[in-house]
């Protein structure tokens, strides 16, 4: 006997007919359970409580569904069902129109015999696994597209007029999800060689907060483009936040710098967002320059949240931005690796070039992390300083 680990549904009014199919299969080589309802409602309450792999073995002709509109019924709530239709003599086409409506094969009951039906619910259930398969793929081809579409959105090109300013970038998904998140950020010089940047982190993941996280990378921009001040851009992202976002409680952290031309200074405004590190030569230090509020999280209240800080630039000063999956991922049972570990893990690789920095801190913290599950959340890393120390 062949066992196909499957359950056979024989939904049919007619009780000889429903003795002759149960018969064949008492003769053919599956060895698979049977079970008989006489209308379509009763199959479909089966169904719905069904947790095995089905193929249903359907009249047309039933007392409350009359011809495809049955098989319609079944694909709509059983799509993971597969279909064998029977048909009478005289009902060739109608069964070559039910394949096209999405049953797997169909039989004709006059020339029903035990090979014939063992073969056919067989094949109906291989062809279902592919066309689920199928069905997967062009789904994650879809998720790839839509995943690049973001990518492009949230981890811009730097917008730099020279070389005199280096910018380097890294982003990690997180373990919880293969799409990009509301992790964004950017880096814009203006003609005046000031060089702004920004990193943000919306609340939550999927396509929604990657979405918003985009939009807000590309208001941020145009702000800085538009020659707008630090405070009035934040105001500007909360603003935008809150008209766009999906939920109420979806906030965005925010830090935001301007590298002032005569490289001594950065301005710095934060909004939720952790603190930086600050470089030189081999030296590492943790900056916590002014805190302000998270954006949404109590809009409309003008730019009184924030405030702008400067901060001093040693002559090789070097600041890197992140958002919190940096050091939020667990580092052991029952501790995770934290501002003071990111910190430690930081002044160990103090020497390396920036690329090669930016790599130690997410690698470290995706190794320390991956005993446990790996990253919990997306990781983005901006590296920002001016000449090109970093890269001795």
């Amino acid at each position: 006997m062949w066992d196909v680990d499957a359950v056979i549904l024989l939904v049919e009014d007619d009780a000889g007919d429903a003795l002759l199919v149960e018969e064949m299969l008492a003769d053919s080589e599956l060895d698979s359970a049977l079970t008989w309802c006489k209308t379509l409602t009763e199959a479909r309450r089966f169904l719905a409580g069904s947790r095995t792999p089905c193929c249903v073995l359907l009249d047309l002709h039933l007392p409350d569904v009359f011809g495809l509109d049955a098989v319609t019924q079944i694909v709509e709530s059983a799509p993971d069902a597969a279909i064998v239709v029977l048909t009478g003599r005289a009902e060739a086409d109608t069964g070559l129109s039910a394949v096209a409506t999405g049953a797997q094969d169909y039989l004709v009951k006059g020339r029903l015999d035990p090979e014939a039906l063992g073969r056919s619910v067989r094949y109906a259930l291989q062809r279902k696994q592919v066309e689920r398969a199928a069905a997967a793929l062009r789904a994650n081809r879809l998720m790839a597209q839509e995943n690049a579409r973001l990518e492009r959105g949230l981890l811009p090109v730097p917008l730099l007029h020279d070389n005199s300013f280096e910018a380097v970038a890294r982003y990690e998904p997180g373990r919880a999800h293969a799409l990009l998140s509301g992790d964004f950020y950017d880096v814009v010089q203006t003609s005046d060689g000031t060089v702004h940047a920004v990193i943000g982190d919306v609340s939550g993941h999927g396509a929604a907060e990657a979405a918003l996280g985009v939009c807000l990378r590309v208001a941020w921009r145009t702000a800085v483009l538009c020659a707008t001040g630090q405070l009035e851009q934040v105001r500007l992202l909360e603003e935008i936040l809150v008209a766009e976002r999906s939920d109420p409680h979806v906030f965005a952290t925010v830090t935001s710098l301007a590298f002032a031309p005569d490289r001594r200074r950065v301005r710095v405004v934060r909004a939720g967002h952790p603190g930086l590190l600050l470089r030189s030569d081999a030296r590492v230090s943790w900056e916590e320059p002014e805190p302000g509020m998270a954006l949404g999280l109590a809009p409309g209240t003008g730019t009184a949240r924030w405030s702008a800080s400067d901060l001093s630039l040693p002559g090789d000063g070097r600041v890197v931005l992140f958002t919190d999956g940096l050091f939020e991922g667990r580092s052991g049972p029952g501790s995770r690796l934290g501002e003071e570990g990111l910190l430690a893990m930081a002044r160990r690789h103090g020497a390396l070039a920036a690329r090669a920095f930016v790599d130690a801190l997410v690698d470290g913290a995706a190794g320390a992390a991956s005993p446990y599950g790996g990253l919990a959340d997306d990781v983005a890393v901006l590296h920002l300083g001016w000449g090109r120390s970093g890269a001795r």
